[in-house]
């Protein structure tokens, strides 16, 4: 009995404690659920930080994109409308010139037709004269009839040549009259030809140089070209006729010569050697050889566009390669083709203006220089030598003495000549053709202000538009209109006496009356 009740306990005892150990676990389990579930929820809630996170971020990012692709379509537009404007103030600018020349145009066709009526009125007098010479000698032959002794034939050579030296006297009188106001008429004609002819003309200007520098990528280069003991650049000089110089300076080479277009082959075959990095004397002699051949090709198409710009047609093949030559040469800082283009529009301008023949004196212009193509090759003035070249390839004998004398190498024998004179001279001396040293430009312009200040009744005084213009304020209580008009004049015959400049000086004389009261 104790036995059965000792087993019903033990299995009392071990049911109980399987219950706990159940209830136990379920307890742990719910726990580790719990657990998870907050984990997870914690996860989540860091997944969605990090998403809003990622997501602003992206949102700021594309907001930057878009604020700076808009900035950068307003800067295109202000560009673009900067553009714009410039062009119609450009227009405009054009406009009010063609302007300003249509009534100039007409103030000069007014002014000769006031001359002509002016002359028809003096041709109206000089008849009337006559006529009352005629009555004066019948009245004189009558009193000389009636109060002197003498013939009839003995009064009229009296009287004849008495009415003769009156007449003689009163013609000279009208001659210089008239000669003075053509010699100024023919002054200011001339000055508004050549004026005309600059305003509507314009080339480029190009700094004179007889070296040429050549970038390397880096210094082990310069060893490359020196080569070993010195083969390579001793080819290379070989083939070019350059100077091959090697210096400290830092990854460049200078090439230096006379001569422009072996410069030029020697600058063109030296980068393609370095950017093709096989520099050996056979690869050298390889490359100058085909550049020579490409610059041949690249001077015929120079001078072909020359002549078309300018619109010369059928000249010499010869003569069109050595206007292509004349593009790498320079005289007095200014590229002798560009300025030889330049000579051919003023010729142009002037010769419509005079009523001449515009095609040859473009054709004259634009030959002026041909000889400096080759007068590093000749000896004798280039002038000179040009005008051989041009008689030797058919150019029109007009033609070849327009190129002759317009360094007066020999005698001008037309119109044309002198408008090549004349145009050659423009050219060279309009401002900005020419590089003149920075004090002489300071110089002038100091003077040009000082010749102002001389003058009583100027307070202010500005030269503008590179000496071009000086502009003059002056007080209103001691120069009058009149006077200021006067002072203009003297001030620009002082320039003239005074200065040596190129081109034309335009002298405004300001005059200004202000009458200032205050309210109260």
């Amino acid at each position: 009995m104790e036995v059965v009740v000792a087993l019903l306990t033990l299995i009392l005892g071990g049911a109980i404690g399987f219950l706990i150990a159940y209830k136990l676990r379920r307890k742990e389990e719910v726990r580790e659920k719990l657990e998870a579930e907050r984990e997870a929820q914690i996860i989540l809630e860091r997944a969605r930080r990090e998403a809003e996170t990622i997501t602003q971020e992206a949102r700021i990012k594309a907001k930057e994109e878009l604020l700076k692709a808009k900035e950068k379509l307003e800067e295109e537009n202000r560009r673009k409308l900067k553009e714009l404007e410039s062009r119609e103030d450009r227009l405009s600018q054009k406009e009010e010139a063609l302007a300003r020349r249509e009534d100039e145009l007409k103030k000069m066709d007014e002014a000769l037709r006031a001359k002509l009526a002016e002359v028809e009125k003096t041709q109206e007098e000089i008849s009337q004269k006559e006529e009352e010479l005629k009555a004066l000698i019948e009245e004189e032959k009558k009193k000389l009839e009636e109060v002197a002794h003498m013939s009839e034939e003995e009064a009229r050579e009296l009287l004849l040549s008495r009415v003769e030296e009156e007449a003689r006297e009163e013609a000279a009188r009208i001659l210089m009259r008239v000669e003075a106001e053509t010699k100024e008429e023919a002054k200011r004609r001339s000055q508004e030809i050549l004026a005309l002819a600059v305003s509507r003309c314009a080339a480029e200007f190009v700094t004179e140089k007889t070296v040429s520098v050549v970038p390397l990528p880096s210094e082990e280069m310069k060893g490359r070209i020196i080569g070993r003991e010195g083969r390579n650049i001793r080819a290379f000089e070989a083939a070019t006729g350059v100077d091959v110089l090697i210096d400290d300076t830092p990854e460049v080479v200078v090439l230096s010569c006379f001569n422009p277009i072996r410069r030029e082959i020697a600058r063109i075959a030296l980068e393609r050697l370095v950017a093709d990095g096989r520099i050996h004397p056979a690869r050298i002699e390889e490359v100058v050889r085909k550049v020579e051949e490409e610059m041949e090709v690249t001077i015929k198409e120079t001078g072909e566009k020359a002549a078309f710009d300018v619109g010369v047609y059928g000249l010499h093949p010869e003569l069109i390669k050595l206007l292509g030559k004349l593009k790498y040469r320079t005289s007095y800082t200014q590229n002798v083709l560009q300025h030889s283009i330049e000579v051919a529009f003023i010729c142009g301008v002037m010769a419509g203006e005079l009523g001449l023949d515009v095609k040859k004196a473009k054709r004259a212009g634009l030959l002026h220089d041909i000889g400096k193509a080759v007068d590093y090759e000749q000896e004798g003035p280039h002038a000179l030598i040009g005008a051989d070249l041009a008689r030797k390839y058919g150019e029109d004998e007009e033609i070849v003495n327009a190129i002759a004398a317009h360094h007066e190498d020999v005698e001008a024998n037309s119109v044309l000549a002198v408008l090549v004179q004349a145009a050659d001279a423009v050219s060279g001396a309009r401002p900005g053709a020419r590089r003149e040293l920075l004090e002489t430009y300071i110089k002038r312009l100091q003077d040009l202000e000082n010749i102002a200040y001389s003058f009583e009744g100027v307070q202010k005084a500005y030269a503008i538009q590179a000496g071009r213009e000086v502009r003059i304020m002056v007080d209103s209580g001691k120069i009058s209109d009149e006077e200021a008009v006067l002072l203009a004049r003297d001030i620009a015959q002082k320039i003239e006496s005074e200065m040596k400049f190129p081109g034309i000086i335009k002298v405004t004389v300001i005059r200004e009356t202000r009458a200032v009261e205050y309210a109260k």
